[in-house]
């Protein structure tokens, strides 16, 4: 405990200016904000960020604003989930921080400096940015999500949903954001505010058309599975696989109708998978058909599936079983059974892999900041901060990386794309 008093009494030495490399003028920023900070090269999600304009009056400027845009990462990196964590953290790690960037600083930012700059930011040129960031980690990973069609050509899988931003929402300020998320990797490629005046119906669209999607088969649950969603992934040169509910009722039942007759098995196609684990076990099958190209009216409808799911708890003996059905654009020449049985598990990276991931690892729901933009700013950060975090191969799990980087400073600053000349 005293080494660690000793350490923090450094660090605030070091900041305070009691140490002569590090003292600086009170119009060092005035005159030349930037001039120590220049000496700093910037690459990896920094290089992306520095394009975040600065919304800030020029008057009182303390830190360069990509500065603190570095921090906030730094510490969502680390674990730090909230304005006060990730400024305390700055602090206690003031010391090292200067020593590795070798700048000169009155002091580290404050909870409320953080706040104010989540507050302010711009969050649509914010989330291109960083959008412009994951799609280059998104390129460097080629092989995520990818499933070798039987043409041999190959399919990649991206899956879209949305999800409730609950920290905000607790304090009467809904925030409720879509995003497309790659299959198997988890990295987020794009995210999107919804409307208050609409839903995820209304976002989706425009969402989508930042995404190239030649080679692409997207996933969507029941609530995306509209007419007009399915035109404009065609249109994009892309595929579609959605799950189909009552939402749209005569597309089920058509659906579910073929499937309930024997005659489905002359041209159907069946594929069984295992899985065990968590205390249960649970045997998957999807059976695939043409046999309603010709009768449904539904945009590029090639086949129809239905998935069941078989589930027993082990310690109970307990059985259950749910029967989903679906409707896709790729033809069975591209893909069959087994493919799209692949391509529907793996639609449930965007929850296992992301969502589930900010709101219990990144404490996402639990976080109190609802002013201005920082709700939608730090989801973006957030995002990014884990697709970083999974470009660390030897780690499988994101706390595991978390704690590493904990103890590991100089890591998360290179990480985050600080580097010293």
């Amino acid at each position: 405990m005293e080494e660690g008093k000793h350490r923090q009494a450094a660090g605030k030495s070091a900041l305070t200016g009691s140490g002569p490399s590090r003292s600086i003028t009170p119009g060092y920023y005035h005159q030349g904000r930037d001039a120590a900070m220049d000496r700093v090269y910037c690459t990896g999600l920094l290089a992306f960020l520095r394009e975040v304009p600065d919304p800030r009056k020029l008057r009182g400027q303390r830190y360069p604003w990509w500065f603190l845009l570095a921090i906030i990462c730094g510490g969502l990196v680390d674990g730090y989930t909230s304005g006060r964590a990730i400024a305390q953290w700055a602090a206690e790690n003031a010391e090292q921080i200067v020593s590795y960037l070798q700048i000169s600083l009155p002091r580290m930012p404050s909870a409320s400096t953080i706040r104010r700059a989540l507050h302010m930011v711009d969050v649509e040129v914010l989330e291109q940015q960083i959008a412009a960031c994951m799609a280059r980690l998104d390129a460097a990973s080629s092989q995520a999500g990818t499933v070798e069609g039987r043409d041999g050509e190959p399919i990649r899988g991206l899956a879209v949903d949305g999800k409730a931003v609950r920290g905000a929402n607790a304090h009467g300020v809904k925030v409720h954001l879509v995003s497309c998320v790659r299959h198997e990797s988890g990295i987020t490629l794009a995210q999107s505010k919804v409307d208050e005046k609409t839903n995820e119906i209304g976002a989706v669209p425009e969402l989508l058309a930042t995404q190239d999607l030649h080679g692409v088969l997207v996933t969507l649950d029941a609530l995306l599975t509209q007419r007009a969603l399915a035109e404009q992934i065609l249109a994009q040169g892309g595929d579609y696989l959605m799950l189909v509910k009552g939402n749209q009722p005569t597309l089920q039942e058509d659906i579910a109708t073929l499937f309930q007759e024997a005659s489905a098995q002359v041209d159907g196609e069946t594929y069984r998978s295992q899985d065990k684990g968590h205390g249960r076990q649970e045997e998957h099958t999807l059976t695939c058909s043409t046999a309603l190209q010709s009768y449904l009216q539904w945009p590029g409808a090639r086949q129809v599936l239905e998935r069941r799911r078989d589930c027993l708890q082990t310690k109970c003996q307990t059985h259950s079983q749910e029967t989903t059905y679906g409707v896709t654009s790729l033809g069975p020449e591209r893909g069959g059974a087994k493919e799209l049985e692949t391509f529907a598990r793996w639609h449930w990276t965007i929850e296992d892999r992301s969502h589930y991931v900010r709101d219990e690892t990144m404490k996402e729901d639990r976080c109190q900041m609802h002013t201005g933009h920082a709700p939608q700013a730090l989801a973006a950060l957030r995002n990014a901060a884990i697709a970083l975090l999974r470009t660390q191969d030897q780690y499988e799990y994101i706390p595991d990386a978390q704690r590493h980087y904990q103890a590991h400073l100089q890591e998360t600053l290179q990480l985050v794309g600080l580097q010293r000349l």
